[in-house]
């Protein structure tokens, strides 16, 4: 599965292979299932379905749940490596409201371009330029946003960035993955 083929074709004709190899891992243990990408939340509930353990496809399902943390008249807005192709489908797969504020990093000098063109290098100052200047013309447009998910995994590293520059919490695919795996195994206190 290629960035371009999940982000720009929505995973087409990838679920079969999503499942497949699901099923594999948790022949050998596996308590539960994550993917890669925020936009196969478009799988999430054939996924789910199939495979017989917990799954977490998308870090835009955090969406709701941030939600409910804000106070009233704040929202969460939702970052994207790829605000073009991001659409309602993937949204309501992840549970998030369609009028949930989108920004991204398309147009950007670095990030997107990198990912999306499966890169094996990428300019670490100019990704972080590139993800601080949408989160700020997202919170430009969208000033009652009251905190920030990141859809890509890759922008993991930039979060504390993000929450740096603008002020706000920023919740990412590490934060989502942290919480689900507390879950399959929870920390013992006694």
């Amino acid at each position: 599965a290629s960035p371009d083929r999940v982000v720009n074709r929505n995973a087409e004709g990838l679920l079969d292979e999503f499942v497949r190899a699901a099923r594999e891992l948790v022949a050998t243990g596996a308590d539960g299932i994550t993917t890669n990408c925020g936009f196969l939340a478009l799988f999430q509930a054939e996924l789910s379905e199939a495979i017989g353990v917990p799954v977490a496809a998308s870090g835009l399902m955090q969406v709701p749940w941030v939600q409910a943390l804000l106070g009233p008249g704040k929202r969460v807005g939702v970052l994207s490596v790829s605000k073009s192709t991001l659409t309602a489908d993937h949204l309501a797969a992840a549970g998030v409201g369609i009028d949930t504020p989108v920004g991204g990093t398309d147009g950007g000098r670095e990030f997107s371009r990198a990912i999306l063109g499966n890169e094996l290098e990428l300019d670490v100052d100019l990704a972080r330029a590139d993800l601080v200047e949408a989160g700020e013309r997202l919170l430009a447009d969208h000033p009652d946003i009251g905190a920030l998910v990141l859809e890509c995994t890759n922008m993991v590293p930039y979060s504390a960035d993000l929450a740096e520059a603008l002020g706000i919490p920023v919740y990412d695919f590490y934060s989502f993955v942290t919480w689900f795996q507390a879950g399959l195994c929870p920390r013992r206190f006694v």
